[in-house]
């Protein structure tokens, strides 16, 4: 029930503002010539809910809420969809417009990556022989090793051989046989500091222990102690987190946009309040056929040892177009299902709403590719009530000269035909009737406008007056030349 009533009273307020709004869209200037006053006299009243429903004359809506009128502008009668208010409306509904400018839109990429290791500093460790893992000194992945301390001890038999040629070209002072038993120690992968030992004990290891040939972080440790390993066997991967790669994707349509080089911000849950500054990397060649994204790979340091592999990163590429283009305010835009407008400025106290096409929007800008020039002005605030009032207006007129347009394509002559009236203006000479068909031009029965001639008298006929009438088209205007009503005869030359 407290839903209902506050539908109802949002409603009402609506009323009456739309009300308050409408009914001060007439010049307060009491300095007006003639004409002015003629143009400024109401052409007819509408309900503030229903624009469709109009009067002739002052009155109350079917809602019961107060007609307001409706007024033309003697510089833009002609121009559907121009809605003219006064200088007082325009402080009371607090528009405010800005102009198209000219100039550089940056337009920064937002986008989301996952922290990785630098490929090109992780290093995989294969054994070069066959044998095994005697002892494990790194237990767990993730552990942190410095660059020679051990990582495992091996037992291989190929070793063990491998060191008993050694000593036995050493005992019988062969060089040559000397020689290339070390060398294909050294090939078998035997440590440095185990040929040292070698050389000075003159006894075989039984056991070999490998250091680490990196400083880093142990990752996709694949071996524990009594493992048998032989050559291709990976047995852990050292990464080096001094820098990371971070992997983002970017949509195919912001592709274009992205260049090796551009500088790129980051941050991250783990660390709030603090951003990493980095560069675009690469941007790989291929884009993914099914989410339509393209993968670009970002570079930062990490000499802090904050950022983590698989970490989730929110990321901003920078991106750095010089091209000038046209831009207004994000907020002047009026977005619809089907189309973009804005209320465009066409003169003192003169609005009108026009289609624009838009480009690139950010956050503050949006991008005008047509619709607009440098120079001209767009309301950025309260556009929404004279958009609405523009395209009444607009779509009102534009469907009477499309009508009166073919019509004259096909047709110069006059046609008589019976109709109705609903109403008459007697300022500007403008009845609005219901007619039936015109046979001779294909026309259905429909109800529009129609302009007096100059050489007709006219009186205050009541509404449902009916009357036979001649017409013809002239620069657009459907104007009767001659009527006859149904209760009493007036011929006019």
């Amino acid at each position: 029930m407290k839903t209902l009533y506050a539908i109802l009273i949002g409603g009402v307020c609506g009323g009456i503002l739309s009300v308050i709004g409408y009914s001060q869209f007439v010049s307060t200037d009491t300095s007006m010539t003639e004409t002015d006053a003629k143009v400024s006299q109401p052409l007819y009243w509408v309900a503030p809910m229903d624009p469709d429903y109009r009067q002739d004359r002052p009155g109350k809506s079917p809602m019961g809420m107060e007609l307001v009128p409706v007024f033309a502008d003697a510089t833009n009668i002609d121009d559907p969809g121009v809605v003219r208010i006064s200088a007082n409306v325009v402080n009371n509904l607090g528009v405010r417009v800005a102009e198209v400018q000219q100039a550089v839109l940056q337009v920064p990429i937002k986008t989301v990556g996952y922290v990785q290791y630098n490929e090109n500093n992780l290093l995989h460790v294969h054994p070069r022989v066959e044998g095994w893992i005697e002892k494990l000194y790194i237990k767990a992945a993730g552990e942190q090793v410095n660059k020679g301390e051990p990582l495992y001890a091996l037992y291989s038999p190929e070793l063990v051989n491998a060191q008993e040629e050694y000593l036995l070209a050493k005992r019988r002072n062969n060089k040559e046989l000397t020689t290339a038993a070390e060398s294909r120690l050294l090939a078998l992968q035997m440590p440095a500091e185990s040929m040292v030992q070698l050389k000075i004990s003159q006894k075989v290891q039984q056991t070999i222990v490998f250091n680490a040939p990196q400083s880093g972080v142990i990752d996709n440790l694949a071996i524990r102690e009594g493992f048998y390993v032989k050559p291709g066997t990976t047995l852990m991967s050292i990464g080096s987190l001094d820098d990371v790669w971070v992997t983002a994707e970017v949509f195919e349509r912001q592709a274009a946009q992205v260049k090796l080089g551009q500088l790129v911000s980051m941050t991250l849950g783990f660390v709030p309040g603090k951003t990493w500054q980095g560069q675009v990397d690469y941007v790989y060649p291929t884009l993914d056929a099914k989410t339509r994204t393209l993968s670009v790979r970002l570079r930062f340091n990490n000499v802090d040892m904050l950022l983590k592999p698989n970490m989730f990163a929110q990321v901003v590429i920078h991106t750095d177009s010089q091209e000038q283009t046209l831009l207004i305010p994000k907020e002047a835009v009026i977005r619809t299902g089907t189309q973009n407008r804005v209320v465009l400025v066409v003169g003192k106290g003169q609005y009108k709403s026009v289609e624009v096409t838009l480009g690139q929007v950010t956050d503050e800008f949006a991008q005008i590719l047509e619709g607009l020039k440098v120079g001209d002005q767009v309301v950025s605030s309260a556009q929404f009530l004279l958009d609405s009032e523009s395209s009444i207006n607009s779509d009102l007129k534009r469907m009477s000269f499309n009508m009166a347009d073919e019509i004259q394509d096909k047709q110069t002559d006059s046609a008589s035909v019976d109709g109705v009236i609903n109403h008459i203006n007697m300022h500007t000479r403008v009845a609005n009737i219901s007619r039936g068909a015109i046979e001779k031009w294909h026309r259905g029965p429909a109800t529009m406008d129609f302009v007096f001639a100059d050489s007709l008298h006219i009186e205050e006929w009541p509404q449902g007056e009916q009357l036979h009438f001649t017409f013809e088209i002239q620069n657009r205007d459907f104007v009767i030349t001659d009527y006859v009503l149904s209760k009493q005869e007036h011929n006019h030359d």
